[in-house]
């Protein structure tokens, strides 16, 4: 049998303990160490038992660990602060990073749109569960028309937004919003979480409106429902909620605003509606939007393990 590479966690709360479940089925990437800072974490004890190292000192007691000299790849879990601080530590380490926070110390990346792309940089960044549900539709726009505004709203269950998603509101929507452009291929973006407090709690639910140049509706509809195919494959939870709209959009409309100089041309409101559910390894179904960021993390490190050359240093 091949060898899996082996990984390690920051982070063990929700994020870093779905993580430590998907990577146990990987046949890729094994687990060999989880760090935390509270020794009392579910995610040390589940790993523990699981025969993980862990240590509840942070990525300095990561550092420390005999099983992190075998690890290749580690994984943020933390928060848009604290990978900070992980990144500097680990910087001298060789290891790639895989970075699930809001940080965006590395470039933006999307496994549908990018990934094959990216290969040889040492730090990744995830960019956020709406840019992971979002950008790949903002992407299969792009690629068969110009898109001048894109505005995605994601709405997640308030019982599936911890303390870090709480803590990382204003980066989510930066980051999410920049990585519209850099990665959708947008000329403008913005993005809008919504967490609702409905019970029993909701899936994930993101939507997409786009101002595009007016192209034939049935290669639109086509690249969208490609696009959609292609993210299920390591998201299987990953659907659209309904079929692609298209509404041209009137000379005086006051949507042309958003299109800029484009306002002039022929646009038309593309609006995608699209849902996430869970594979529940860890987190209950309805929390698509965490699952959707360990699952498509667990790709990108997969891929960089097994068809990358060696990391920037």
């Amino acid at each position: 049998m091949t060898r899996r590479h082996r990984a390690a966690i920051i982070g063990s709360g929700n994020i870093g303990t779905d993580l430590l479940m998907k990577l146990r089925r990987s046949s890729v990437l094994d687990v060999a160490a989880m760090a935390g800072i509270d020794s009392a974490s579910d995610g040390l004890a589940r790993a523990a038992a699981l025969d993980v190292a862990v240590t509840a000192d942070g990525v300095d007691g990561l550092l420390r660990l005999g099983a992190f000299d075998d690890v290749e790849v580690v994984f943020d879990a933390t928060s848009a602060g604290a990978h900070h601080v992980n990144d500097a530590a680990l910087l001298n380490s060789g290891r790639r990073i895989v970075d699930l926070t809001p940080a965006a110390i590395g470039p933006f990346v999307v496994p549908a749109v990018n990934m094959a792309r990216l290969a040889s940089q040492r730090n990744l960044n995830m960019v956020t569960c709406g840019g992971q549900a979002t950008i790949p539709i903002v992407a299969a726009l792009a690629s068969v028309t110009d898109v001048h505004y894109a505005e995605i709203v994601a709405s997640i269950s308030s019982r599936s937004a911890g303390p870090g998603t709480r803590a990382n509101i204003d980066e989510f929507t930066d980051t999410t919003a920049r990585a519209i452009e850099i990665v959708g291929g947008a000329s403008r973006g913005k993005a809008i979480i919504v967490l609702n407090p409905a019970e029993p709690p909701m899936l994930m639910r993101d939507t997409v409106a786009a101002l595009v140049s007016t192209a034939d509706e049935a290669v639109i509809d086509s690249a969208v429902t490609s696009m959609v195919a292609e993210v299920s494959r390591y998201v299987p939870g990953y659907r659209l909620a309904q079929k692609v709209r298209l509404d041209p959009v009137p000379a005086k409309d006051p949507r042309r605003r958003l299109a800029g100089a484009a306002g002039q041309l022929d646009l038309t409101h593309v609006t995608v509606f699209l849902e996430v559910e869970g594979a529940a390894d860890y987190l209950p179904a309805y929390a698509g939007n965490l699952d959707i960021m360990t699952a498509a993390a667990v790709r990108v490190a997969e891929h960089l393990l097994t068809h990358a050359p060696e990391p920037v240093r």
